[in-house]
């Protein structure tokens, strides 16, 4: 394979070329901004969206109390941040959509929460709890606009 990709200044920039040589799969890029789009394009009415939420987020675990009392506290901040608290959650593309409730989920793992330490809280949405319930929310969201 080749080490470097070099794009002489003398000719016109071709993005898909550049892809094809870094064995970049465009049609892998194109299916991805695909289902992106579907999940923006699929409106959620409110009761959609907790079933969404209770699908994604309640996972019981050995201790009944300390899960209930977990899955409150994250149920009412990942709805926060859906209905408008999150990160671009106002947006056409979020405001009322599948994407909007992946988007809300996935700022929930990756910012807040709760974790010892943020070094803690970035291993958790990269490799751990975190990486799990964002698949867990993609998985579900494409499910619901299907």
């Amino acid at each position: 394979t080749t080490q470097a990709i070099k794009v002489p200044h003398s000719t016109k920039f071709d993005p898909q070329a550049v892809k094809q040589q870094l064995g970049i799969a465009v049609s892998q890029w194109d299916s991805f901004m695909y289902r992106m789009r579907t999940l923006a394009e699929r409106k959620v009415k409110s009761h959609e969206a907790m079933n969404y939420f209770l699908r994604v987020l309640c996972e019981p675990t050995g201790n009944a109390d300390s899960s209930r009392m977990a899955n409150e506290r994250a149920l009412k901040k990942v709805q926060a941040l859906y209905d408008g608290q999150g990160r671009g959650a106002e947006l056409d593309s979020a405001k009322n959509t599948a994407w909007g409730l992946l988007n809300a989920v996935t700022e929930y793992a990756d910012h807040e929460k709760r974790s010892r330490s943020v070094e803690h809280r970035i291993d958790s949405a990269w490799f751990g709890q975190g990486a799990a319930l964002k698949q867990r929310a993609l998985n579900s969201a494409l499910a619901l606009a299907a």
